[in-house]
């Protein structure tokens, strides 16, 4: 009885709360639930814990749930290339908490992303802004939608057993779509879905033509040969950036080499081909242009210029 008298003399004096109304695609809020399904091996019978990534939409409440390995990168940015082609589209912005798979240095104000997250943003061309460490209300719709997530679908997996990924996460689809179907009480009935496809969807932009694909970064030097080495392998770069240091991406089929942020030069990636090189005759020098671009006959009329 103390402690409630306690709280509600708090609550009394606590400032007035700001309702949010989000406008149609304007945000998507993302989080990982606190609560995770596990899957079971068939051989040796041990429970593995899985995440669960939940991502809910500002305006509608319309939810996408998945089960992942772990909070790793590579797991993080696949669940939210999987979220964006559920929805069909790309909101304005994406709200993740501040957890190490978004960012890199957490800051009240101005939080570092992650590299990898960064450039998923600029691939969907949409604005990462991260939720505030310790401020629940950046983040109340997930957080509600976890708990939803939490109830609707972890609870009716609780007496099932799944012994793969993929037999979760179809398991997870069947309720997602119970889930955004179920009518809503205090929006007169209509579900989450019809909501989405009356005041979301319109308004998301386009998915690019090609999925985001998942990229390592490094740094490398530029050889007196203009090209660098990259996993046993030389990719060349325009000869001007001789000496300086360029910053590399790779995905599963390209290698893009970039400086100060602009891309300088883009080759197949090619580790099958350990210690030979990969060069665009773009990036020689004029002197080494005449040379590769020489025939024949120019070569015999040069060397007649030189003497016998």
């Amino acid at each position: 009885a103390a402690f409630c008298r306690r709280y509600q003399r708090w609550r009394k004096k606590r400032g007035p709360v700001l309702r949010k109304h989000y406008r149609g695609g304007e945000v998507l809020f993302v989080d990982f639930s606190g609560k995770r399904p596990v899957i079971i091996d068939p051989t040796t019978g041990d429970a593995t814990p899985v995440e669960l990534f939940v991502a809910v939409m500002g305006a509608s409440n319309f939810t996408y749930v998945e089960a992942v390995p772990s909070q790793r990168v590579p797991d993080w940015i696949g669940a939210h290339v999987r979220a964006l082609e559920y929805l069909g589209g790309v909101p304005q912005t994406v709200v993740p908490d501040q957890l190490r798979s978004a960012v890199s240095k957490p800051h009240r104000i101005e939080p570092g992303l992650q590299r990898t997250y960064e450039d998923l943003g600029r691939h969907y061309e949409t604005a990462i802004i991260p939720a505030r460490p310790r401020k629940p209300k950046d983040k109340a719709k997930v957080e509600a939608g976890v708990l939803v997530a939490q109830r609707w679908i972890l609870a009716r997996l609780r007496n099932e057993v799944f012994f793969s990924l993929e037999a979760l996460n179809e398991r997870i689809a069947e309720l997602l779509e119970d889930l955004n179907g179920r009518p809503m009480k205090h929006l007169g009935g209509i579900n989450r879905r019809e909501l989405f496809e009356r005041v979301d969807q319109p308004e998301l932009r386009p998915l690019p033509e090609r999925a985001y694909e998942p990229a390592e970064w490094e740094i490398a030097k530029v050889h007196e040969d203009y090209h660098v080495a990259v996993r046993e392998h030389w990719y060349s770069v325009p000869f001007e950036l001789i000496g300086q240091e360029v910053d590399v991406r790779l995905t599963a089929r390209m290698v893009e080499i970039y400086r100060h942020g602009r891309r300088v030069a883009a080759h197949a990636r090619s580790d099958h081909e350990r210690f030979r090189p990969t060069t665009d005759p773009r990036h020689r020098p004029p002197n080494h242009k005449v040379l590769f671009d020489s025939n024949r006959d120019q070569l015999m009329q040069w060397a007649r210029d030189v003497g016998p």
